[in-house]
Formats: structure tokens, C-alpha cells, sequence
């Protein structure tokens, strides 16, 4: 059910945020003006106007949130399945240029990217997964099923809230089915070829990061008869792409044991014995140590950690662990490796990313060489008006 214009509240916004509106930016960030708005439930729609009574547009509104209401469009709208149905279509357009080939995953839709703030929506084979990241799409999740049974046509459709504070909210973050039937467990889907299983409902993550499908072709390509370190591997996922890529051995290392058990799970998916090659369970930096001591050495090291995590062992950041693994990482790495290294933080930019890079190998006493920067997939598109959605960052180095 939508909220109908004539019930909308005006809502008024300081001179601030009507110049980030001017400038394309979809958040409203709570502020004095904000406080004094009127009270209503969250996912209510409201008509966002200037301090003049100028109409600027309907938002989503989060009150009580730091992005207290989300632009969804410049005209008067109701957020209801016809909406919606358009919204798919141009995203699905913005799409139809992609070469997936031998793929049955992808995002569908990509949160501001695609003019839905706050949510996205990804193919799993015959099934789909909505992550809303406030909780004002609540209330829309029957519109938004309505839309996706009627254009995608999937067998279910698998619904997730994913809380700003994640890492507090630990494995209290499950999915639900909204409609359809359940996947199987676990899913098999398919990336260029190479099999992975998911899980939609039982974890934060599928097991799966799809941003970073395309780096993996290219990661592929670059393993052939090389001796690859991958680091906080996840479920493996790289790993999988170095061993189809012909690499010598894949040392696989992650601090969770049971993500693990999933990489090898991965790797016989794809026809490829795990015993041929290594798997640790373990603090990513205590490991790097053991290593170092046994004068173990790689032709290729990559590393994608999440942006906080807490072991026993350490703790890490983004902004300050990053160079002391990239230290660590160049004393297994001989002249002339690759040394791979990505970032999901979306506070910390390229430049900034950059600086930590060169504090490491000027702790490690060596040159980086950069030879190649990227980021996310096409199906993760972003507006130039807003810069937070271009957090992957993805850096090929030359060790010197």
C-alpha cells in the first residue's frame, strides 16, 4: 500500500542540503531543519521543499537516522509497484551492455545507482535477494515483491535488512523468504564458468561478493603457473579463480574455519582437489608471521579484508591495518610479484587507500609499483553526484 500525496508531509530542508539536492546527491542528513519536521512513521513518504515552500522532490523518510529521508524521484510519486516496474526496467537497460557470459548471478539493482536509495536487489540463479539498508523499505517489501514477481519472474525472493552497525549485529543478520519457494542449500550458481555455492538466508553474506566478479577474470588470467597467497579469503572465491587459472598451489587463509570448509566446497565444485592445495585457518597477521619465519615465498599475494574485524589475535582497520599487512605481505613477496590489494570502505578513497600502500613498503624497505587500478563490476553503477558509491577499490602492484 502507498502513502497518497494528500496525506504527504512537507518537509523543509536547510540551504545545505538544498545545494547537495541541486547537486544531485539522494541524502538528506539530519540535521537542525530536519529536527523541527513533523513526526511520522518510518518509510512514510514526504515532500521535500525549501525553505520557500518549492516543491524538491519525494523522499523516503528514516527519522531517528543520520540519513533521515532519501530522494526517490524529482516528481510527485507513489512508491508503488507501477513505480517500482519502471525502475527495474532502466536498470535492467543500464545492464543490457554487460558480457557476463557463462553467469547466473549479477545485481539487478544497485541502491542510489539505480534510483532506489537504500536498496539492492541481486539474481541468484533462479532466485533474487533485496537488502534494504534502512529500515523505511519495510513497509514497501510487498510493492517491491509485486514488481520483481512481475518482471524477473524468479522462482522465490529472499529479503534482508542490513543494519548500519553490521558488526555489531554479528550473525543476528539473517534473510527471510518473502515469496516463492526456498533455494535449495546450498545454491549453486555460476560465474564465467566456475561454480561457487551461496547461501541467501543464513549468514550477513551469501558467500559470494559479486562487485568483484569481474577482478576475478582478470585474477584468473593472471595465476597461470603461479604460486598465489590468498588473504582473509572469505569462501575462497579467488582462490577458485587462481586454481581455474592454472596457478602451481593456492594457499588459501581465513581466520573461520567453517568459511573454509565452504572454499573447499568451492573447489570440488570445479573439479579441482583441495588436498593439492593449502587452507589455514587463522589471524591473517599471525599467519603472515609464520610464514615469514618458515621463508615461505609467493609469486602472487592478494588480500581483501573486511573493513573492521576482531580476532583474538589482533584487531584490524582499514585506515592504519592496511599497511602493516601490506609490510607484512612484501617479506614473502620476491622482486617482480604481484601484490593485489582491495578495500569495500567507503570512507576511504582512492588517494587516501593509496597513502597506506606506500606507508607499508616504505616500513618494508621496498618499491610498489602500481600497474593497475579498479573497481567494482558494471552492475554496480554509481552517479557521478555521488560519490560514496565508488567504495571498491581494487590495486594491482608490481613488488620491487
Amino acid at each position: 500500500m502507498s502513502i497518497k500525496q494528500s496525506s504527504r508531509l512537507h518537509c523543509p530542508v536547510g540551504p545545505e542540503t538544498l545545494r547537495m539536492l541541486q547537486l544531485g546527491h539522494p541524502w538528506v542528513i539530519a540535521d537542525r531543519y530536519t529536527a523541527r519536521w513533523p513526526k511520522a512513521a518510518s518509510g512514510a513518504l514526504v515532500n521535500l521543499v525549501s525553505d520557500h515552500g518549492d516543491f524538491l522532490g519525494t523522499a523516503l523518510l528514516d527519522p531517528g537516522s543520520r540519513v533521515v529521508a532519501r530522494l526517490l524521484d524529482r516528481q510527485q510519486i507513489n512508491l508503488d509497484a507501477a513505480w517500482l516496474g519502471s525502475r527495474l526496467a532502466t536498470a535492467a537497460r543500464l545492464r543490457c551492455w554487460l558480457e557476463l557470459g557463462d553467469t547466473t548471478v549479477w545485481r539487478l539493482v544497485n541502491g542510489e545507482g539505480d534510483g532506489l536509495p537504500g536498496l539492492t536487489i541481486d539474481r541468484y540463479g533462479d532466485y533474487l535477494l533485496v537488502q534494504y539498508y534502512t529500515l523505511a523499505w519495510e513497509p514497501h517489501l510487498p510493492a517491491v515483491v509485486q514488481a520483481l514477481m512481475a518482471t524477473c519472474r524468479p522462482r522465490g525472493i529472499y529479503g534482508k535488512f542490513r543494519p548500519q552497525q553490521t558488526r555489531a549485529a554479528g550473525g543476528l543478520v539473517k534473510g527471510r523468504l518473502l515469496a516463492g519457494t526456498g533455494a535449495p542449500e546450498p545454491l549453486v550458481v555460476v560465474e564465467h564458468g566456475l561454480r561457487y555455492c551461496v547461501d541467501l538466508d543464513s549468514d550477513l553474506h551469501t558467500g559470494l561478493f559479486l562487485d568483484q566478479r569481474r577482478n576475478r577474470v582478470a585474477f584468473r588470467c593472471q595465476s597461470a603457473g603461479q604460486r598465489v597467497l590468498n588473504l582473509f579469503a572469505y569462501t575462497g572465491a579467488f582462490s577458485v579463480a587462481a586454481a581455474a587459472g592454472g596457478a602451481e598451489r593456492v594457499t588459501t587463509i581465513d581466520v573461520a574455519s567453517r568459511y573454509l570448509d565452504r572454499a573447499r566446497e568451492n573447489f570440488r565444485l570445479n573439479d579441482f582437489d583441495p588436498a593439492g592445495h593449502e587452507f589455514i585457518a587463522g589471524d591473517c597477521f599471525v599467519e603472515l608471521e609464520k610464514l615469514a619465519r618458515g621463508n615461505r615465498s609467493f609469486d602472487i599475494i592478494l588480500m581483501d579484508p573486511p573493513s573492521f574485524s576482531t580476532t583474538r589475535e589482533s584487531r584490524f582497520t582499514t585506515s592504519g591495518g592496511t599497511a602493516e599487512l601490506v609490510q607484512g605481505a612484501l617479506g614473502l613477496l620476491p622482486p617482480g610479484g604481484l601484490l593485489i590489494t582491495s578495500s569495500n570502505h567507503q570512507k576511504v578513497d582512492l588517494a587516501d587507500y593509496l597513502k597506506e600502500l606506500r606507508r607499508g613498503a616504505l616500513a618494508a624497505g621496498r618499491e610498489l609499483q602500481v600497474i593497475e587500478t579498479a573497481g567494482q563490476g558494471g552492475d554496480f553503477p554509481y552517479p557521478v553526484t555521488f560519490p560514496e558509491g565508488r567504495y571498491l577499490k581494487y590495486v594491482v602492484s608490481v613488488a620491487g
